[in-house]
């Protein structure tokens, strides 16, 4: 009986009980709804592990401490006027959102060390389910961290002078980079074989940070790596956020800091149309 409900709810038994198939729309539900289902899951194991909370939570904090206040004083800003911290924090907001694709990584792949995965593969869901859920449950985690870390800058100092609208499209901007980056740490976590491995993954995220505008402003790099820097996506959403801040050092000299508002939503929708199909064929790929 449970079979046939199952392939039912698909519409693959439709013509044999006399029915219509299932309409569009009725599988659109059953994705959303599966979707919602696996991302419950998620943030009820989050809510059970408050020393993850804590250390995903707490770290952006230590970050911002440590890079404002041990680091500030010896950065420069460009230009030479304005205070490093109003520099930095649009910078610590870009990277917060893009380490996040590693957490999403640990995350897929323990699940699978541990047979969620083959259990979830096991079930009547929708294939993209799996993928989604997790997606909506670390872009929920992602509010949490952006929120935070807002309320810790302006505890420092650190103000938005670009008024309130511009200021949410920033925020709205760092959400675009951080939901684009957790397809690519859905991909990576079917791809990395163990938790283990998944820790190399630092190896990937440190220089994806540390070759952008988030510390220091391209124009102050080296001619051969100032490029690199501009180019990178991360950059692009640091650079658009100062701008809607208000902040100094947005801008630069070459053509994708001009444009760097355009760029910081062309570089994510690119990374998710490349890697959120990937993401779903590799979950698919799983119980072939």
């Amino acid at each position: 009986m449970s079979d046939v409900l199952t392939r039912d709810r698909d519409g693959d038994l439709g013509g044999d009980l006399g029915l219509d198939a299932a309409p569009a729309r009725g599988r659109a539900h059953w994705a959303v709804a599966d979707t919602l289902n696996v991302a419950r899951r998620y943030l009820t194991h989050f809510r059970r592990m408050p020393v993850m909370i804590a250390w995903q939570l707490g770290f952006p904090i230590i970050s911002v401490l440590l890079y404002g206040f041990v680091f500030g004083e010896a950065m420069k800003v460009p230009g030479g006027e304005g205070d490093y911290k109003d520099f930095l924090m649009p910078g610590m907001f870009v990277m917060t959102m893009a380490f996040g694709f590693m957490n999403t990584a640990m995350g897929v792949v323990t699940d699978a060390s541990k047979g969620v995965i083959d259990r979830f593969r096991s079930m009547p869901m929708a294939p993209s389910a799996v993928a989604a859920g997790r997606g909506v449950a670390d872009l929920v985690v992602a509010c949490a961290e952006l929120t935070i870390l807002a309320l810790t800058a302006v505890a420092i100092g650190w103000r938005p002078d670009n008024g309130v609208g511009n200021a949410l499209t920033a925020f709205a901007l760092l959400l675009l980079l951080r939901f684009s980056l957790i397809w690519v740490g859905v991909w990576l976590g079917f791809v990395v074989p163990t938790p283990e491995a998944a820790g190399g993954l630092y190896a990937v995220a440190f220089p994806l940070t540390m070759i952008s505008s988030v510390f220091v402003a391209p124009s102050l790099m080296p001619d051969w790596l100032a490029p690199v820097a501009a180019w990178n996506p991360v950059s692009s959403t640091g650079t658009a956020a100062r701008e809607l801040f208000g902040n100094p050092g947005a801008g630069g000299a070459s053509w994708v800091e001009q444009h760097a508002v355009l760029m910081s939503v062309v570089w994510p929708l690119a990374v998710t149309a490349l890697f959120l199909p990937l993401a779903v064929r590799k979950f698919k790929a799983l119980s072939r």
